[in-house]
């Protein structure tokens, strides 16, 4: 799969550096990352069947002092908004969320292209701060910013991480 490794490996640093504990949710885009977190005994990946129950999972987390983050596809994002809109947002839990970007330019899937279509202008209706993933350079300060302010507002907050930062031709 030509998921980029070097590029997984600094999305998951970045994590690391805020502090991160316990990562839920996997998706194909986000193999290394989860394959990073299974082999990190400071790390806890909780593999889930549906996306919203890891609205409820971050939330415990929060409450029992452990950052964490959500790792999830777009579409899974979408299959999560009922947990979002009326937990995390309702109950102010910081909610720090890496969503891998599919259905964009250069899509093979068409399956995957509709989610595309939505994911910012859902974003955008539900006030949920957001920002790409789209360049190494950039990862590590967009991750620590995106965490600062989802802890400093007490709010979900979305980074969409892109074909350009993930895969490799």
């Amino acid at each position: 799969m030509p998921v980029s490794l070097q590029n997984s490996q600094l999305i998951y640093h970045a994590l690391k550096s805020c502090g991160i504990q316990l990562l839920s949710l996997p998706e194909t885009w986000l193999v290394h990352l989860i394959h990073f977190a299974e082999d990190d005994p400071q790390m806890t990946l909780v593999r889930l069947a549906k996306e919203e129950e890891g609205v409820g999972l971050s939330a415990g987390a929060h409450f029992g002092g452990v950052k964490s983050a959500m790792l999830m596809q777009n579409h899974g994002f979408l299959a999560a908004i009922n947990g979002v809109v009326s937990f995390a947002h309702l109950y102010k839990i910081p909610l720090l969320m890496l969503i891998s970007y599919r259905g964009t330019f250069g899509e093979r899937d068409p399956w995957q292209t509709q989610g595309g279509n939505v994911t910012e202008p859902l974003l955008r209706a539900m006030n949920i701060p957001y920002s790409f993933l789209d360049a190494p350079a950039s990862v590590e300060k967009r991750i620590r910013d995106a965490h600062t302010l989802a802890e400093s507002s007490l709010q979900p907050v979305a980074l969409l991480l892109t074909r350009d930062l993930m895969w490799e031709e």
